[in-house]
């Protein structure tokens, strides 16, 4: 991974858009749909981000410099090398956005993953997302402990669970997923042995067992692309250091080297 994925709020801000044509024009909507103000060059100096499409490479290179000298974040249509970041391909089920990119690499690429994944998440997804965030206060009136919250909602928004996010009637389970009683997760560990160090070859058991740990210990040899797979909040520790254990409750993932 060479880039931050990172959403930019940019509702009620302006956004400079150099150029003109088709590349421009889709800039400039892309800035409004946000709720972004897209503004010329002369108004940089109120903006953070700045879009610039223009033909003329030298000319571009020129926009760009005179703009990041002002401090902003550049991006050059079809050149991934002049830019601060880049634009990935959107699939939109408000509040939730899923954003696909290829570090400017194929942006045809980005939005025929995207296309993909769209006809797999149901139209409702949006609603589940809202209606999470309205009970947010019940939730942790319902598992005060921060531990025990996170994994009563991983629990079930899991595949199967009874708020799976591909279950189009989710967001109308949420109110009876909160009445109904929950039992404690039982502490456990389980140990994944590795065939290789790429992270492709983990079963899909296996990636999410390591998605959902709260544990996870390793051999030293263990790739770090492997580990990349844990959730960033996970305890690690090598295995032949002062390992620490689990606690009460939650799950251990042990990955042992071939």
């Amino acid at each position: 991974m060479n880039s931050l994925p990172l959403f930019h709020r940019i509702a009620g801000q302006r956004v400079v858009v150099v150029g003109n044509g088709d590349a421009a024009d889709a800039k400039r909507r892309l800035v409004e749909r946000a709720g972004g103000i897209p503004c010329g060059e002369p108004e940089a100096h109120h903006a953070r981000l700045a879009f610039i499409a223009l033909d003329d490479d030298r000319q571009a290179a020129a926009v760009a410099i005179r703009l990041r000298t002002k401090g902003l974040l550049v991006n050059v249509t079809d050149r991934p090398a002049m830019c601060d970041f880049t634009v990935p391909s959107v699939l939109d089920r408000d509040p939730v956005l899923i954003a696909i990119g290829t570090g400017g690499a194929s942006a045809g690429l980005a939005k025929h993953l995207r296309l993909r994944i769209e006809a797999i998440l149901p139209p409702a997804l949006g609603q589940l997302a809202a209606k999470l965030n309205a009970v947010r206060d019940v939730i942790r009136q319902r598992f005060p402990d921060m531990a025990e919250r996170r994994r009563a909602i991983d629990a079930a928004l899991s595949e199967g669970g009874p708020l799976d996010p591909l279950r189009g009637d989710a967001a109308e389970r949420v109110d009876s997923w909160l009445a109904a009683n929950h039992s404690a997760v039982d502490a456990r560990t389980v140990e994944i042995a590795l065939t290789s160090d790429d992270p492709d070859d983990l079963t899909l058991r296996q990636a999410r067992w390591l998605g959902v740990a709260d544990v996870v210990l390793h051999d030293a040899a263990v790739s770090s692309e492997i580990l990349a797979r844990a959730r960033a909040d996970a305890v690690r520790k090598e295995i032949g250091t002062d390992i620490l254990p689990a606690g009460d409750d939650g799950l251990t993932v042990v990955l042992r080297c071939p």
